[in-house]
């Protein structure tokens, strides 16, 4: 969808050109991502043409379908790729609803949300997919409510692999979840349609006066009552809106953005109702009337739909441990909900799945992740009896089998999947500006009012006044302009990766003196970068195809960013792959028996045999074997952002105190905190949950972001004043979070905050242009020289004004490159390369 502030500067969506210079003391990328349009920084990024490897992989995906028309329909920059399209999901829900559908009599047919849709040429893409498919029948996709409706022979097509491919591509199937209410924009877009109308009628038979139709002419009396039939079908289509809102915020004691206008639109109405029923046509301003109301909507609109459309790019249902398969007495076991685990039973997590409760393990052996819950980065090798916290995720193969400790409704994580309400945050400067406003009007319409009524005793000649003064005391800066900034604003965060969920995020960002950042995941990627590639670039093509059969769909870091590697560098799918089954060795690694050869993948100094403890000699942090005889050693870090130590020092020089809480060890993070030059005592390591919170609400004035991507970031969150969020895949914080952030940089922060000033500059000047405004249109109605042609001209003028000066203002933040550069491709120096690539390693 084309927003209105795609058109309203620069030219369109599809405008983004390739420049060269510099720009707010900043080099211009001259190249472009060839995927999602994102500049490129850095000789690898513009060597590849790909700001990221997840780019790069689904670019080829699209062309190995023949599906490259996707590039034409698409707009100019798009969401980069993100790590979700590597790493292995369970559809295993997915399954049973289509089981469910193909129990129906009639066509199977199913609802499903869709995570990514952004543009004409993602509903493209989607579709196209579904009828590759075997068995598709028809697919209905709508981007407004990021659904998709699908329909298929029954028995002969697979869901979640339809689901699967779309994954692969950037986009992710969810559960229906409720049936969406219809969504404001659209109930605004009824409203200004309407208006629309009713606007251009009333301009119809109000210009014949214009143009010196007389009072005695045979239609005039029946133009002058059209045009009070239109002008109060405008109030109460479109002037309601702004009416109910003013009083509810009356209510509630709030000055809200609507009141100005209500006060506008009954005060013109009123005022041309009593001059129509006095047979005063000069007093009559039904035309000013509609369309100011069509503007005031026009501009609402612009303001919802950006903010709408950043919502639903998101899954509505959010994150559940799945079912669970409880083992009975005898060994039968069936799926129940968590919610009925109960300290004492005996229940099974399958490989990738969360485990819902405190519990004790019983098998063997198992490796498991805690960066989730816990923010620790390294994955734990348990034994059998071992402790197993909530939260904790299965990285192994196999299904492991545990004993709750807890019921679910005791556990962390039940506490921390809870949802929290927050309100709206009360705009205080904007609050302040419609006080005075109100106040100023008031005050000169009552005291023109008086002057006139004792001046000449003519009660109709001082109400016309009065009628005047509210009339052209136009609120279009408040009302129109204001709202379209922030849409402008929000349009330039989305072409940069920065996608605002909350309208009320830009007068929290006025405030926002202090930076705190997670650390795992937020600092850091999801998953750990393979420092030596040339290990892997030296295997041949059948050992690289046996090494992407280990490590696909294994959930492990290691396999995770070796089979992110692979994939990027052109294997699978299309290509062979061997026919072997996988094995795991828990604590040790994987092996793939094919065709009488072996191949293993593990730790150092392991082999592939069925020993527990590896032998010596091992070097690096994995080994690839082929028949006992290593092929590569390879080496792992968790790698910091691109650029994060650029960026963290940019916020730091526009005055921001920058802070690192995290649950990891303490030596990690004060690594972590010298490498991107923060003092260690702004580095709190080893924060439960709870501690993360406690802190927040300890030392938060009102002036704190607080920035994070797991579980364990949950509470944090509910105590932050703003929150921000790099990874919308987990269906945990995206939905708390003001903005989320896409990329493999941080440099969304810096053009967050970079567009934000742009937009706070462009009010001053708006509030600077209205002031002056209205002190000639005030003037000219107190007066007594205002009658409804001037009023006619200078309301559509001020308008147009006024969007000059948005167009002008919010310029820098929609030209590419400005005004400060997404620095998703960016490349450290080698010096400072070496030292991030350190941090963590252990």
């Amino acid at each position: 969808m084309i927003s209105p502030a795609d058109n309203l500067v620069g030219g369109g969506g599809r405008t983004q050109a390739r420049v060269r210079g510099l720009r707010a003391g900043r080099a211009v990328s001259a190249h472009l991502c060839r995927h999602c349009g994102a500049p490129l920084a850095g000789e690898a990024a513009v060597a590849a043409g790909f700001c990221c490897a997840g780019c790069g992989y689904v670019y080829r995906l699209v062309h190995e379908r023949g599906l490259e028309g996707y590039y034409r329909l698409r707009d100019a920059v798009v969401a980069p790729a993100d790590a979700v399209v590597f790493q292995p999901r369970d559809y295993g829900w997915l399954e049973e609803l289509q089981a469910a559908a193909e129990r129906e009599p009639g066509t199977p047919e199913l609802t499903l949300e869709v995570q990514g849709i952004s543009c004409a040429g993602c509903v493209w893409l989607i579709e196209k997919v579904f009828h590759q498919q075997p068995g598709a029948l028809d697919i209905e996709t709508s981007a407004q409510l990021g659904r998709m409706r699908l329909r298929w022979r029954r028995g002969a097509f697979a869901a979640p692999a339809f689901a699967r491919a779309l994954q692969s591509l950037n986009y992710l199937a969810g559960p229906p979840g409720e049936e969406p209410a219809v969504p404001e924009s659209r109930l605004l877009v009824r409203r200004v349609g309407l208006c629309a109308a009713f606007a251009m009628n009333v301009m119809l038979f109000t210009l014949p006066a214009y143009f010196g139709m007389e009072a005695t002419f045979a239609y005039a009396r029946l133009f002058g009552v059209l045009a009070l039939v239109f002008a109060t079908l405008s109030v109460l289509v479109g002037g309601s809106y702004f009416l109910g809102r003013a009083l509810r915020a009356l209510r509630e004691g709030v000055m809200h953005i609507d009141l100005p206008i209500a006060v506008g639109i009954a005060g013109a109405y009123a005022g041309s109702l009593g001059g129509w029923l006095a047979g005063r046509e000069e007093f009559v301003y039904f035309d000013f009337v509609a369309a100011f109301i069509l503007l005031m909507l026009v501009g609402r609109w612009a303001q919802v739909a950006a903010v709408e459309g950043n919502r639903r790019r998101l899954l509505t249902v959010r994150a559940r441990p799945d079912k669970v398969r409880l083992v009975e007495a005898g060994g039968a076991g069936r799926d129940v909900a968590v919610a009925q685990l109960r300290a004492g039973d005996r229940f099974t997590v399958r490989s990738g799945q969360v485990v819902p409760v405190e519990a004790l393990l019983e098998s063997a052996a198992a490796t498991l992740g805690t960066a989730w819950i816990s923010g620790e980065a390294d994955p734990r090798d348990c034994r059998a009896g071992a402790r197993v916290a909530a939260g904790s995720v299965n990285l192994g193969r196999d299904p492991i089998r545990l004993r709750a400790a807890q019921r679910w409704a005791d556990s962390l994580l039940a506490k921390l999947l809870q949802p929290a309400g927050r309100g709206a945050y009360r705009h205080r400067f904007l609050e302040r500006v419609v006080t005075g406003y109100l106040a100023g009007i008031f005050l000169v319409a009552a005291g023109a009012g008086a002057g006139w009524w004792l001046a000449t005793h003519d009660a109709v000649r001082t109400w016309s006044v009065v009628t005047a003064v509210l009339v052209v005391s136009c609120p279009c800066a408040i009302g129109l302009a204001f709202p379209l900034a922030e849409e402008v604003a929000t349009v330039a965060l989305r072409r940069a990766g920065v996608f605002v969920r909350e309208s009320d995020l830009w007068p929290r960002l006025a405030r926002i003196r202090r930076i705190v950042f997670d650390k795992t995941g937020t600092l850091t990627l999801e998953t750990p970068v393979l420092l030596n590639g040339d290990a892997l670039a030296a295997l041949d093509r059948g050992a690289r195809a046996a090494l992407l059969a280990l490590v696909r769909d294994n959930p492990h870091p290691v396999s995770q960013s070796l089979a992110e590697r692979l994939l990027a560098a052109g294997g699978a799918p299309g290509g062979e792959e061997p026919a072997g089954a996988v094995t795991e060795v828990p604590g040790c690694g994987l092996v793939l028996a094919d065709r009488g050869v072996r191949w293993s993948l593990g730790r150092p100094g392991w082999r592939g045999g069925d020993a527990a403890a590896p032998a010596a000699g091992g070097e690096g942090d994995a080994e690839f074997a082929c028949q006992g005889t290593v092929l590569a050693r390879f080496r792992f870090a968790d790698a910091v952002r691109t650029g994060a130590r650029e960026e963290i020092a940019r916020l730091g020089a526009r005055g921001f105190s920058i802070w690192i809480l995290s649950g990891d060890r303490r030596a990690k993070v004060e690594r972590m905190a010298a490498a991107l030059g923060l003092p260690a005592a702004r580095a709190r390591a080893e924060c439960t949950p709870e501690e993360k919170a406690a802190w927040l609400r300890e030392t938060d004035r009102q002036d704190t972001l607080m920035l994070g991507d797991g579980a364990n970031d949950s509470l944090a969150f509910d105590a932050a004043f703003a929150r921000g969020t790099p990874v919308i895949h987990r269906g945990v914080l995206e939905g708390k979070a003001d903005f989320y952030y896409l990329g493999r940089g941080l440099g969304g922060l810096a053009t967050l905050f970079a567009v934000d000033a742009v937009r706070r500059r462009t009010h001053r000047w708006l509030l600077a242009f209205s002031i002056a405004y209205n002190l000639l249109a005030v003037g000219l109605a107190v007066a007594g020289r205002m009658n409804p042609l001037l009023a006619a001209i200078l309301m559509p003028a001020s308008s147009l004004a006024t969007l000059a000066l948005v167009a002008a203002g919010m310029r820098p933040a929609l030209r590419p490159g400005g005004p400060g550069l997404n620095s998703a491709g960016m490349e450290l120096s080698g010096e400072k390369e070496g030292a991030l690539r350190k941090v963590g390693r252990e």
